[in-house]
């Protein structure tokens, strides 16, 4: 049996333990020593991307902003939709996960950070939409934490009440759409979601492809006018 190997080891602003693991062909991020996601399991990161990007085929200078890099299964599906001419921007708190990208994940998705479409901001998503000028993104994606219930920073909370609404209507174009990756479904967080009036649905995602039932939740807002 081959060992499961750690490779490397952060801490998070509020103090949580991050660590990388390497086992047999993949690679797992932990927190506090509890999974947080692995790249045996990255399905719903994919329909994430699809969902956010179904409308933006053939448009031409479109915008997206991802919060949470993650092993980069969303970019990478989020390159494979967008245009020659888009500009994909992706915005993770942690330095560590964009280095541990490069450094570790070259044969997963690490290299896609270098493709001249990409910007890459070490900085808390909610900083990155907040400051955004007016109408600026046709898409927004958030792989943030868990969903709306945080695992690794409070402050991430932000991004799934009415203030984090507020900005990312501001930061979307009218008709621009954001998708939200959660670990579980959340009535009460698409009740929020239509209350900040964004027409709202939830479709339900597999871990990966072979799996037998839908065990994660992507929320697909649309900002209205």
């Amino acid at each position: 049996m081959k060992p499961f190997l750690q490779l490397a080891q952060a801490r998070t602003p509020e103090g949580a333990e991050l660590t990388l693991h390497a086992h047999d062909t993949h690679f797992y991020l932990r927190v506090n020593r509890q999974p947080l996601m692995g790249t045996n399991a990255s399905e719903s990161e994919k329909v994430l991307a699809q969902l956010a990007c179904a409308r933006l085929s053939g448009q031409a200078g479109m915008r997206v902003l991802i919060g949470g890099l993650g092993f980069g299964f969303t970019l990478r599906r989020v390159l494979e939709l967008v245009g020659a001419d888009a500009r994909v921007q992706v915005a993770e708190l942690l330095p560590e996960v964009v280095a541990w990208n490069r450094e570790f994940l070259s044969t997963v998705n690490g290299l896609l950070l270098e493709d001249s479409r990409v910007e890459v901001s070490v900085e808390d998503v909610f900083q990155v939409i907040a400051r955004a000028p007016a109408a600026h993104y046709d898409a927004i994606l958030l792989d943030v934490d868990n969903g709306p219930i945080a695992m690794v920073q409070d402050g991430n909370a932000r991004l799934y009440q009415a203030q984090g609404f507020q900005a990312i209507t501001q930061a979307l174009k009218p008709g621009g759409r954001v998708t939200f990756w959660s670990a579980s479904t959340d009535h009460a967080f698409a009740k929020r979601l239509a209350k900040a009036g964004f027409k709202v649905e939830t479709v339900a995602a597999k871990a990966y492809p072979q799996a037998k039932r839908c065990t994660h939740t992507i929320f697909v807002a649309d900002r209205m006018g």
